[in-house]
């Protein structure tokens, strides 16, 4: 009895098997199909070997400071470094501003400013925007406010100098780190294929693109982001857009930016508040392998 037990068992096994593999088949023909309906428009960002004014989007470098300001400190007085500086009039993006600066600055410590009880406290980093720069202002005057910072032991800023910054245009769609794909990608499934959904959502994995090309890397305004561990949001988290992403940048053999490990760092703020320019409610993350 048990020998025909196990017979009548196999083939169990093998239709199982079957179903699996025909739903994994079918996934890979319908996966583009389903995260074009995610696709949203952003801005990528290039590096380029550019000397950028004291006024143009850069990476790195010196940035803007009102005649009458301090370079942005920590609450131990300690200078913060500009990790990025956004020509707004360069962005096409709806909801961002589209004048002024806009501005990335965190502390040079070996977590580059990151806080891991509280990420959007803006003391170890701070996010700024200028509407309305006072274009009479030298890069000159702005070096003579900058702390001697000679006697640090190591230098752990992420930026290897200072670039100039290509945009360009494009669509993003939904990034497998994203703590939405997976719900969003089981609501259009289930929406488009509502007979073959349980089927196809058996391994919400096979969605994910082989080659990895859904990760959400890249330098970037807008669009999805990137991560190598995971995302620092969750649901109900009301930071939903991202403002900025720079991401680790080797080029011609030459680290331009480098997060800890070849990591890459992000910065989330809640698409109202962005629209009103009000950018004191900001997460700032990065990670590495």
């Amino acid at each position: 009895m048990d020998i025909f037990k196990q017979k009548d068992s196999v083939p169990e096994k093998v239709e199982t098997c079957e179903k699996t593999d025909s739903g994994a088949n079918m996934v890979k023909e319908i996966r583009e199909e389903i995260l074009q309906k995610t696709a949203i428009p952003y801005m990528k960002l290039q590096l380029t070997d550019t000397k950028p004014s004291l006024f143009d989007s850069k990476v790195g470098g010196i940035g803007y400071v009102p005649r009458n300001a301090k370079i942005p400190e920590n609450s131990e007085g300690v200078q913060l470094r500009l990790l990025a500086q956004i020509d707004c009039a360069e962005i096409t993006l709806e909801d961002f501003p589209h004048q002024g600066l806009l501005q990335f600055w965190i502390l040079n410590d070996d977590v580059s400013g990151l806080n891991f009880d509280d990420n959007t406290l803006q003391d170890t980093f701070r996010v700024l925007y200028f509407k309305e720069p006072d274009r009479t202002v030298t890069e000159k005057e702005i070096c003579e406010k900058v702390q001697d910072s000679s006697s640090d032991e190591e230098d752990y800023f992420p930026v290897r100098g200072c670039y100039g910054l290509a945009f360009s245009a494009g669509v993003d769609t939904i990034s497998s780190g994203d703590y939405r794909f997976e719900n969003c990608i089981k609501k259009l499934v289930r929406q488009d294929y509502p007979e073959k959904a349980e089927s196809l959502l058996e391994n919400i994995d096979d969605f994910m693109d082989e080659n990895g090309k859904d990760w959400g890397g890249g330098h970037k305004i807008g669009g999805y982001p990137g991560f190598t561990q995971w995302d620092p949001r969750g649901e109900g988290d009301s930071h939903d857009m991202l403002l900025f992403q720079l991401d680790s940048d080797c080029h011609n053999s030459e680290d331009r930016v480098l997060w800890g490990d070849c990591g890459i760092g992000n910065f989330f703020i809640n698409r109202e508040k962005l629209k009103s320019c009000d950018f004191s409610d900001v997460i700032y993350n990065w990670d590495c392998c």
